[in-house]
């Protein structure tokens, strides 16, 4: 366990490095300067070149790039991003500021995503009737391709300009929230409806089903008590992604209803190439994607004993190839 703790460590800190250094080469490859920017001068407005000169040097931007990316690395180590170019706020002070309005929209946006996810998956494979299903599992697919921003467009335009039910624009109480999360559930519930919904249509293939239905368990007893159980289990695989979409479409969500957020943010700073604020919401980012992920690895045992055992990730698809799966699965529904 320890040493699977330990190559989970390392692979975290490598993925931390790789987004640092990918970040710091795609804003460094990028024709403008960010000193430039921020005094306006791409703008038009004339600036001293002096004054210029003086800030790159201020920044460390006159130094060769081989020393901007060491000591913006050994500095991020210690959790210092520095101070942000346009603003001149410390990096670490901006994202706090920002976070919670993001908090609040993504948990707001996750709740509805797995109640809408879930019950797409449960009634599309629940039902008995064609078209129900067909239509339920079209959902989905659709969910995914629809353009994020689109879906926030016509739902400004149905619910704040037309009915006048919600307000279209800000951040402050619920009323604010609502219009925002459902434009984010919708991808990401989408994406936990597919993976359910084929999870679940693999897990009523299995034996242990049949062995349900013999001894007189009725349809919805065997759905929701042993079906949906193990189901969920490549659902909860996905959880890295799912935080993942979360994080990239709060940058548009929050564009298009003007929130103050980390997507605003990481909008405005991309806009500006302010390294160190980009940067620093790139380590973030990332950290919580593989806090998640380690999470997600080591309540697995929790989820499913099995995988104690030998398993591996993947539910009813990975278990479906273990030729003593049927017999394991028979000796956990008999102790349920």
């Amino acid at each position: 366990m320890v040493r699977y703790l330990g190559f989970r460590v390392l692979q975290a800190v490598g993925v931390l490095w790789a987004a640092f250094t990918v970040s710091f080469a795609v804003l460094y490859l990028l024709p403008s300067d960010p000193v430039s920017i921020a005094a306006g001068a791409d703008a038009g407005t004339p600036v001293d070149a002096a004054a210029i000169e003086q800030l790159q040097a201020r920044f460390g931007l006159d130094q060769p790039v081989a020393v901007q990316y060491w000591n913006a690395l050994s500095h991020a180590v210690r959790g210092d991003f520095g101070i942000s170019i346009s603003t001149g706020r410390q990096v670490t002070d901006a994202i706090a500021d920002a976070l919670p309005s993001t908090l609040v929209l993504a948990a707001t946006a996750l709740v509805l995503a797995l109640v809408f996810g879930t019950a797409v998956a449960f009634l599309a494979t629940y039902t008995r009737a064609g078209w129900l299903r067909s239509l339920l599992f079209s959902l989905p697919p659709l969910g995914v391709a629809v353009p994020t921003f689109w879906v926030g467009l016509i739902l400004l335009q149905l619910f704040s300009f037309r009915l006048k039910l919600f307000p279209a624009f800000g951040d402050q109480g619920i009323e604010h929230v609502i219009l925002p999360a459902i434009t984010l559930a919708l991808p990401t519930g989408a994406v936990i409806a597919q993976v359910l919904a084929t999870s679940l249509q693999t897990t009523w293939r299995q034996p242990f089903i049949e062995a349900a239905r013999a001894k007189g368990a009725s349809r919805l007893h065997i759905q929701t008590r042993h079906a949906l159980r193990l189901s969920s289990i490549p659902a909860f695989t996905i959880a890295g992604v799912i935080v993942g979409n979360l994080l990239a479409g709060s940058v548009v969500v929050e564009t298009v209803f003007s929130r103050a957020g980390i997507g605003r943010l990481t909008q405005m700073s991309v806009m500006a190439q302010d390294i160190p604020v980009v940067q620093g919401i790139v380590v973030f980012s990332a950290t919580v994607f593989v806090l998640v992920n380690l999470a997600v690895d080591l309540l697995y045992p929790l989820v499913d004993p099995r995988i104690t055992h030998g398993g591996s990730r993947g539910g009813a698809d990975a278990t479906a190839e273990d030729p003593t799966h049927d017999d394991t699965l028979l000796e956990v529904e008999a102790r349920v």
